[in-house]
């Protein structure tokens, strides 16, 4: 086959592609067996006191142990190798469960939201304490399971999705005991509801993120934090380069991210030397840990990719 249509795999030095994510499966148990307990004591009293707002943190940590079981579970399967079939093996998953999630989240909200103007309409008494030492224990659970994922926060964004989920149920469990207090100092019924209302908010708003986001990586565009326009500058800039087509940059997984690329260079094949110099970096300066290159010596005639 000519070099014009050869297909060049270039691969920084040690493969090329990312570093595989440290192994947080204990975390992620702890996490879940403490969250589902919490989950199971907060709905129970909530009930109890006839408090809406715990209720609402209930579902919320419900959903959170939810994102936490599809994480862990996408996280294991990422880590399977390829197949005949599946070629890229399962990495593809953990922006499935990206998307599983936010469709959990939409779900929690809407039945939460709908009990929450319930209340709203027929305020109904509620124990103040109950609600003050029960969103205590929250705060204390998601604020140590937190720490748990803080470490792995900046390089994989599923960690860095569990760490801002429970940090920020922590807030959600905080603003539950600044209610309980609201309503033991001045009896106000309709606190509960308003917070309640309140968390169903932030819930929302970190659900269209993360919906956005997990829309956006299952149709394949471009990653958060990659430049097209800066990977196909340098591609341009290449000695002996005079065109560039067919620049596709797409995401693997929710930590790697794959470019493919067609480079006319008349003056012929640069040689492997090239190949691994470019692929190293756009691994390091890029973010790209998979890139595969073709050479060609002219310009191939205009097809459906042009």
């Amino acid at each position: 086959m000519g070099i014009g249509h050869s297909h060049d795999h270039a691969h920084a030095p040690g493969g090329g592609h990312a570093h595989a994510p440290a192994d947080f499966g204990r975390a992620f148990l702890i996490g879940i067996i403490l969250n589902t307990g919490f989950v199971i004591l907060e709905a129970t009293y909530g009930w109890l006191s006839g408090s809406m707002a715990l209720i609402a943190d209930a579902g919320h940590n419900l959903s959170d142990v939810l994102a936490l079981l599809l994480a862990w579970g996408a996280s294991v399967a990422a880590k399977k190798p390829a197949t005949s079939r599946f070629t890229y093996g399962y990495k593809s998953s953990t922006i499935l469960a990206a998307l599983a999630n936010a469709g959990l989240l939409l779900v929690a909200i809407g039945a939460i939201a709908f009990e929450t103007f319930n209340r709203m309409a027929e305020p109904a008494p509620v124990q103040g304490m109950t609600m003050v030492i029960v969103a205590g224990i929250g705060i204390a659970i998601n604020a140590g399971t937190a720490v748990m994922f803080m470490r792995g926060r900046q390089h994989d964004i599923n960690v860095r999705g569990a760490f801002l989920h429970m940090a920020a149920d922590a807030l959600v469990s905080l603003g539950v005991v600044i209610a309980g207090f609201a309503i033991l100092m001045t009896g106000a019924l309709w606190i509960d509801p308003v917070v309640s209302l309140v968390i169903v908010v932030v819930i929302a708003w970190g659900t269209w993120g993360l919906l956005k986001d997990s829309v956006e990586m299952s149709l394949l565009a471009v990653p958060k934090g990659v430049s097209e326009s800066g990977v196909r500058g340098y591609l341009a800039g290449l000695e002996g380069v005079t065109e560039i087509h067919d620049l596709h940059i797409w995401p693997m997984s929710t930590t790697e991210t794959a470019l493919t690329a067609h480079l006319v260079m008349p003056g012929g094949h640069p040689g492997d030397a090239f190949l691994r110099e470019v692929a190293e970096e756009l691994e390091h300066h890029h973010r790209i840990g998979h890139t595969t290159l073709q050479i060609e010596m002219t310009r191939k005639p205009c097809g459906i990719d042009c």
